[in-house]
């Protein structure tokens, strides 16, 4: 690890390599050096198949958002990541095995929040995903599309289509109940789709993992930049707002099996819109405004086919801890989505408000 570290341009001869986080996608490490830290990452090559064109993705936006933090007085080293390169100028290090590996500088004096707790701390989210969008709103250079098919229903359908007619793991014939809950909804989500295709609704840089651990906050709470830039790609804003509500304002787990505990928290859901529309109403479309509301219920059904296609499969993409766990995923965010639904027009009221504000 030491080895793989000294590849990059460090500050320092390296003291220490050191596990950081749980590492679901990537395998993390924090670096020490004579003089500073920074963030070593192995990045997953079953998720993201071309990581080059990643890292090109994330030095692009990251060195257009230090030149307007630069440029507005802030610091642009605290207030964006920065990635580091290896010592022949590489954005990355490809060591014998084929992995590759980035580096960034970590950010001292950084606090992350491992869930949205309050309402307020939900705003300070939105607030944060608000912001890393209109500050890339102008951003003209291309984005190499590093998940394709990410959050395009049309493109899910044909996944479905195929996971139906495989009944790969026998199991069809006993979740005929949720495959109605996926049918019945069907036209409704794909016409919501079409809006994106006919560019009614356009594509802009978005961050599509809005946890609020991807999040960085200095210690008097105020956010100081988003990190975890693997995912940014072009696709709606909507899908970053939607997701984003799917995990903050949620009152259960993603898996929770007690059903009456799932159901969306409307003040969760207004300390998030509020934060994120404070920021994003300068540059969203009236088009893209009426669709937030709606994406919570997009993204969350996409969720519960999702989960119930791989249970289909056999459980072949997210990992389980027991043989019904896609199901018991399937039923829960079933359970979100109906409460999304039941409270749909109540959350276009609050977006309606909030976006109406001078």
């Amino acid at each position: 690890m030491k080895r793989i570290a000294e590849q990059f341009r460090l500050d320092g001869a390296v003291q220490s390599v050191a596990t950081l986080g749980e590492g679901f996608i990537n395998d993390t490490y924090i670096v020490t050096t004579e003089r500073a830290r920074y963030v070593l990452q192995r990045k997953n090559r079953n998720v993201f198949t071309d990581i080059p064109a990643m890292m090109r993705n994330i030095e692009g936006v990251t060195s257009f958002l230090r030149e307007k933090v630069r440029r507005a007085g802030g610091d642009p080293r605290r207030e964006v990541m920065t990635v580091i390169p290896t010592h022949d100028g590489a954005l990355y290090y490809e060591d014998a095995a084929g992995d590759y590996w980035a580096a960034t500088l970590f950010i001292e004096d950084s606090v992350t929040c491992q869930s949205a707790s309050t309402p307020e701390l939900a705003r300070c989210g939105g607030e944060g995903i608000g912001r890393f969008q209109r500050m890339l709103a102008d951003y003209g250079e291309p984005l190499a599309d590093i998940l394709p098919g990410f959050h395009d229903i049309r493109f899910r359908f044909r996944q479905w289509d195929d996971a139906l007619a495989r009944d790969a793991a026998g199991r069809r014939a006993s979740v005929a109940r949720e495959i109605e809950w996926i049918e019945c909804r069907r036209d409704e989500m794909l016409r919501f789709w079409q809006r994106v295709e006919t560019g009614e609704i356009p594509r802009r840089v978005t961050h599509n993992d809005t946890k609020i651990n991807n999040i960085l906050f200095d210690r008097q709470g105020r956010v100081l930049c988003v990190i975890d830039l693997d995912t940014v790609l072009r696709s709606p804003c909507f899908n970053d707002f939607g997701d984003a509500i799917r995990t903050y304002a949620n009152h259960g787990r993603e898996d929770d099996e007690h059903l009456d505990d799932v159901w969306l928290d409307m003040a969760m859901f207004r300390g998030f819109a509020e934060g994120y529309l404070s920021e994003a109403r300068a540059f969203l479309t009236p088009a893209e405004t009426d669709a937030l509301a709606f994406s919570v219920r997009y993204i969350t059904y996409e969720q519960v086919l999702r989960f119930l296609m791989d249970y289909l499969d056999g459980d072949t993409y997210y990992k389980i801890k027991s043989p019904d766990h896609n199901l018991v995923r399937t039923r829960a965010q079933y359970a979100l989505l109906r409460s999304a639904e039941e409270r749909y027009d109540a959350m276009r009221a609050i977006v309606a408000e909030l976006a109406a504000r001078p």
